[in-house]
């Protein structure tokens, strides 16, 4: 038997029960994993609620980012053996001791590398290098804003947007985060209010990041924070920037369509789950790009906050809340 957080019935972290589940044993093209680490992303906070748009059968175990040691390997899956590290995207699944993952979605962590870290690459870096390097085509020299610069998705925007050779402004909602991105590599930034914004507030939020990118704007805007956040940015953005829809934690915006024709500017969105399905070859191709920068120091996967397994519902309401600078990441064994 093996030790599982599972949904059992709608609702928030709270909700989540830990039970013994029989372990799995892995059929054609499958792994077997022993969870060493799992990383919490948002999907983890909406999945239990019934508000993402995959809803397994519960009940389940939330957890869509793992690195674990593999411990069983199906029939025709070849490459692996028990023992080696891999790193995945799971969907679901993996806040438990023990999984199944199909080989084909699994990547071999390099053998210097921390787990814990290992479990926080693929979902944050893996979206950032597609969006930046293929959505937002950022070209060195040019300047890049990042909204919500701290969280995990925005500290490795900043990272990856200085290994492109942009210069890189970066978006936070107070100073221990704005040294977070400072830390990470960011050339600028700026430190924003909470929203909701009433219309006076919008416009000064919108001219404080049109001074802090400069007078030629931003050529392409990072956005993983969506709400009243989208309106200011999209005003300070460059002559045919791209603007990259990534995220909504605050909201889905209502974007002003007269201003990308002013701007001639493009809205791009981000769906790197989609992007990795069609073009698995294209996904690993980037993936292996990570692993070198990481090796170079160019990337590193910051760890906001541990929890063990029985505790994975405070580490879910941590990223909820916003709280975290960072990734989120529980130790399971």
């Amino acid at each position: 038997m093996m030790k599982a957080l599972l949904s059992k019935t709608v609702g928030g972290p709270d909700s989540l029960v830990l039970a013994d589940r029989p372990v799995p044993v892995p059929g054609k093209g499958e792994l077997l994993v022993r969870v060493l680490a799992c990383a919490i992303n948002y999907p983890d906070v909406l999945i239990i609620e019934d508000k993402y748009q995959l809803k397994p059968e519960r009940p389940f175990a939330p957890g869509s980012e793992i690195c674990g040691e593999v411990a069983g390997v199906g029939e025709g899956v070849e490459g692996w053996t028990p023992g080696d590290r891999v790193i995945a995207v799971t969907g679901y699944g993996g806040l438990a001791e023990y999984m199944l993952l199909p080989a084909a979605k699994a990547f071999a962590l390099p053998p210097d590398r921390d787990p814990v870290q290992g479990a926080a690459l693929l979902m944050t870096y893996g979206t950032t290098i597609h969006a930046l390097a293929d959505r937002g085509a950022l070209q060195k020299g040019e300047t890049l804003l990042v909204l919500g610069a701290a969280g995990g998705v925005g500290l490795a925007a900043v990272e990856i947007g200085k290994a492109l050779g942009a210069r890189v402004v970066a978006a936070i909602s107070s100073p221990e985060k704005a040294q977070a991105a400072r830390d990470a590599g960011a050339d600028e930034t700026l430190i924003y209010g909470r929203a909701p914004f009433d219309k006076a507030a919008s416009k000064q939020l919108a001219q404080a990041f049109k001074d802090a990118v400069g007078p030629d704007g931003a050529h392409v805007i990072y956005d993983p924070v969506g709400g009243d956040y989208c309106d200011p940015a999209l005003r300070a953005i460059a002559w045919e920037g791209r603007y990259l829809v990534v995220g909504f934690p605050a909201g889905i915006p209502h974007l002003p369509l007269n201003l990308t024709l002013l701007k001639s500017c493009d809205v791009r969105g981000v769906f790197w789950g989609g992007f990795a399905a069609r073009f698995p070859d294209r996904n690993r191709a980037h993936v292996a790009q990570l692993f070198r920068w990481w090796q170079d120091g160019k990337i590193n996967p910051r760890i906001d906050r541990t929890w063990p397994l029985a505790e994975a519902g405070e580490a879910i309401s941590w990223l909820a809340d916003r709280r975290a600078v960072g990734k989120v990441v529980v130790e399971v064994a």
